[in-house]
């Protein structure tokens, strides 16, 4: 008999009075285990890598020496400028991120713009967030990510590009008017320009785009070009125009819009909010969002219900904020895209989303339980005469507060210029990225190149989810 069986075999002695010495928690050994009970076949890697991560995530939190937080336990985890990701930001050409403001306020200047630097506000606001916080030599030393501005030392390099405002560089006219500057600005060009630079870099061409990170949070920024920088990390807003094989929730960052509203200040409570439902929006709108011309019929001329149909504007806020800050219930239903800003409007509003969008994806759900801050109903319930309003009804009013409650602790996750909030989280979430794109770098040297229809099944594809109606 071998010495390896035999010391497999043997069963040690114990004193039947000793207590069973805690047996320790082996992430490693787990997923090894696993790999061995599974077949070896390309696609399951990345389940593999993700059990690892979470596996070693809990056994981080039952340690006896971390704290009971999340948020201390990922501190632990990246304490130290030595262990925290470093990401590079490329020094691109000023036409793809200053030139985009500038030619922006040129092409407007006939209407009272100017020529200035000044990024205007808008709903795709994160990109012009992101590069001031990673331009910023004074940005908070606890970063989920550190910027480096050695290339060779860097586990990301950031793409700086404007590629939102670039999509509204050009203002829409109507078809009788005579623009008084004709504009040369082309953003698909620019989307091409783009890529060609970003082809030439040693960095690009060493791994394949696999590290860059990409924001494109409008639905059709980067368009013309996803097909060439889908391998990197994409800052979106949702999968709604884009293929299983361009993007997942596995490799790429869902970003929650910037509100257009002015944040609720006071406290929770139902005594200010008189109305039941409030929604206004652009009635008619495309694919998915077809729905709302059916929920403005049904809702209408129900009590207690505001629904207004109206476009962006100055005075659109400022009545939006004060319908959603004197109401109970915010209706979210699907825009052009799942998502709409009208979401995040909501939730800084303590207005609670009543969302009705089969397909939406959701940003940081990691931390974030959805189901706790808004209501979930399904299209086809949705639709149904008097649904909707019978059961905001039932309701009860303690039920309401514990909403409220739960919105108010996580509002600051939607808060852009708050320092704890958005722009933080977002990097957290990129950070998470780093071992599965090293991952997929490494496995990328190994393996044969091979031409095929079929889509990389190395990531998760974002396009399984349905929404179920809350149950009451």
């Amino acid at each position: 008999m071998s010495e390896r069986h035999s010391s497999a075999t043997t069963i040690p002695t114990s004193n039947p009075r000793s207590k069973p010495k805690p047996i320790p928690f082996k992430p490693q050994s787990m997923v090894t285990a696993i790999a061995h009970l599974l077949p070896r076949r390309p696609f399951l890697f990345p389940f593999l890598f993700s059990s690892l991560f979470l596996l070693s995530i809990l056994a981080l939190l039952h340690s006896p020496s971390s704290s009971s937080s999340s948020s201390s336990s990922y501190a632990v985890l990246l304490s130290g400028p030595s262990l925290r990701p470093k990401i590079y930001v490329y020094d691109l050409p000023s036409r793809f991120t200053t030139g985009v403001v500038r030619s922006y306020h040129l092409a407007r200047s006939a209407a009272g713009g100017d020529a200035s630097l000044k990024y205007p506000g808008h709903q795709h606001s994160a990109e012009w967030h992101l590069f001031t916080d990673l331009r910023n030599a004074g940005r908070r030393s606890d970063s989920p990510l550190s910027v480096t501005s050695d290339p060779n030392l860097a586990d990301l390099f950031y793409v700086p590009f404007f590629s939102s405002l670039s999509l509204i560089v050009n203002p829409i006219r109507p078809a009788n008017s005579n623009p008084a500057t004709p504009s040369d600005y082309s953003d698909e060009e620019m989307q091409e320009q783009l890529v060609e630079w970003l082809e030439a870099q040693e960095y690009w061409k060493r791994n394949n785009g696999r590290d860059h990170v990409f924001i494109c949070q409008d639905p059709n920024a980067l368009a013309k070009v996803i097909d060439r920088v889908r391998n990197g990390v994409l800052l979106l807003s949702d999968f709604g125009r884009l293929r299983g094989d361009q993007a997942s929730l596995v490799k790429d960052v869902v970003l929650p819009y910037d509100h257009r509203i002015n944040s609720y200040q006071g406290d929770i409570g139902i005594k200010k909010r008189t109305s039941l439902l409030f929604f206004m929006g652009n009635r008619y709108r495309k694919e998915g969002g077809k729905i709302r011309d059916t929920l403005f019929q049904i809702l209408e001329a129900e009590k207690d219900v505001i629904i207004k149909h109206g476009a962006q504007s100055r005075e659109s806020r400022r009545m939006a904020t004060q319908g959603m800050h004197s109401s109970k219930f915010c209706l979210h239903p699907a825009g052009d895209t799942p998502s709409a800003c009208r979401l995040f409007d909501a939730i800084v509003s303590l207005c609670i989303p009543v969302i009705v969008s089969d397909y939406i994806e959701l940003p940081f759900e990691d931390v974030i339980d959805y189901k706790k801050i808004a209501i979930f109903v399904d299209t086809e319930s949705a639709t149904k005469p008097a649904y909707l309003t019978k059961m905001l009804r039932r309701i009860s009013t303690e039920r309401i507060l514990q909403y409220q409650r739960e919105l108010k602790s996580v509002k600051h996750y939607f808060e852009y210029e708050d320092p704890n909030g958005t722009v933080n989280e977002i990097w957290r979430q990129v950070s998470l990225k780093v071992p599965l794109i090293k991952l997929m770098i490494n496995r990328d040297k190994r393996l044969l190149k091979r031409e095929t229809e079929e889509p990389d099944c190395s990531c998760i594809c974002s396009r399984q989810n349905e929404t179920t109606t809350n149950q009451w």
